[in-house]
């Protein structure tokens, strides 16, 4: 059996781990994640690592090598709600698979390998995503372990029911040298590289993202009897903006920006909606090109609101820079994949964000059909999962090499530059 043939079986495995029957549902520190987090642990084990599960729930396995650095790989083992089954234990599973081909020929490299299965990204429970590279980065906090979810449940309570121990959190925290690099593998959740006729693309960089909620406040009234010149229509002008939004963005390339929630109230079909509350999600690898399009898309709300005597309140939600992958681990990862290596920005968040703040980053994406993800439609080929686990593979060998090559400048550098010992009788003669 090859080694992608088992990363798929065990993707199919861990989907079947969910809390509502019929689809893949795995939230933070529920029953269905104890249950894969044991599966994980066993297969780590049987990788050659030694596993422990921190506070927050994630496991690291660590596979010893014969120098001192460490170089970090994994992804995450929650899930949205009626999830594909990729979308993060592809990446566990990929790691974990060349650490067994390393174990199964008796092979250490230069550097340790921690294989990091993070117990929360997708923030499905308590809505604050990225739990376990969070707390790893250290940047978990008391507001965090305060937040309930929809059964009024805090999340310091759930930690503790799941075996961890919310006030010591920060001992999570990574206390050794700063690590080689955090590398992840993960579906494209995007239909580049299926464009391109591309197995695998290299990520440049994670697009920095804002988020605001937006509510038009208008005047509800009778849908027979108010005459449309008098209307204050909430919903109008709402849809306004929402075409606005599509409009902005297609004139930007390499800008997305996306209405996901609209809500209209009061919501019955013989009156004029009163008030429109909606959400606006902006992404961009650049920056300046981000904040710029929301510049200019809060204003138009402002502006086609005073048009039509309608209120907009505007509510910041989130902000998050773009995180860009480090050139040397992209320029391994590319020399990795040969000749047609492509790089790819990748529009969807990930654990690498918190991870660049304690090590550089690199992402290897895997070509995924239609580019369809967080959806049970979400498929990859195994022959694409082979030639990943190939790739990270061959990165392992060149990076060892690299860090072989550092270690023996820095011993002939250090004997080189000791000083010249002289016996008795030659410092007598001075």
């Amino acid at each position: 059996m090859t080694l992608a043939h088992t990363v798929m079986e065990r993707c199919d495995v861990l989907a079947t781990f969910t809390e509502e029957p019929g689809t893949i549902t795995r939230p933070f520190a529920t029953d269905s994640m104890r249950r894969v987090n044991e599966l994980v642990r066993g297969w780590m084990a049987e990788a050659g690592m030694t596993v422990i599960r921190d506070n927050i729930g994630s496991l690291r396995g660590r596979y010893d090598g014969t120098g001192s650095g460490v170089l970090l790989l994994g992804s995450h083992l929650d899930s949205v709600r009626d999830a594909g089954r990729y979308d993060g234990p592809l990446g566990v599973m990929a790691a974990i698979a060349v650490v067994q081909a390393l174990q199964d020929a008796g092979r250490r490299l230069p550097f340790a390998i921690e294989v990091l299965a993070f117990a929360d990204e997708e923030g499905l429970r308590f809505g604050a995503t990225y739990l376990g590279s969070r707390s790893i980065a250290g940047r978990m906090g008391q507001d965090d372990l305060r937040r309930t979810d929809a059964d009024g449940i805090t999340m310091a309570h759930a930690i503790r029911a799941f075996g961890g121990d919310p006030d010591r959190i920060a001992e999570d925290r990574w206390s050794g040298e700063r690590p080689l690099g955090y590398v992840e593998v993960h579906i494209e959740q995007g239909p580049v590289l299926e464009q391109l006729g591309l197995p695998v693309g290299v990520v440049s960089a994670i697009n920095g993202q804002s988020r605001y909620e937006l509510t038009f406040t208008g005047e509800a009234g009778h849908a027979g009897t108010v005459p449309m010149a008098q209307r204050r229509d909430a919903l109008v002008v709402a849809s306004w903006f929402v075409d606005g939004v599509r409009a902005r963005a297609e004139d930007t390339e390499g800008l997305v920006a996306t209405v996901g929630r609209l809500e209209v109230r009061p919501g019955a079909a013989n009156v004029i909606p009163g008030e429109v509350f909606l959400t606006l999600d902006v992404r961009s690898a650049n920056d300046e090109q981000r904040r710029s399009a929301c510049d200019d898309l809060l204003g138009f709300a402002s502006k086609i609101a005073e048009h039509k005597k309608v209120g907009v309140a505007i509510k910041p939600i989130s902000e998050r820079a773009a995180v860009a992958c480090s050139p040397s681990i992209t320029g391994l990862l590319r020399h990795a994949i040969g000749e047609g290596a492509k790089e790819v920005a990748s529009g969807a968040g990930h654990d690498g964000v918190y991870m660049s703040e304690i090590a550089d980053i690199g992402m290897l994406f895997v070509r995924c059909k239609g580019g369809v993800s967080h959806n049970p439609a979400e498929s990859v080929e195994e022959a694409d999962v082979a030639f990943a686990i190939d790739v990270l593979g061959r990165f392992l060998e060149l990076l060892g090499k690299k860090c072989s090559s550092a270690a023996a400048r820095s011993s002939r550098r250090a004997v080189w530059s000791r000083p010249i010992s002289r016996s008795p009788a030659t410092r007598s003669r001075r």
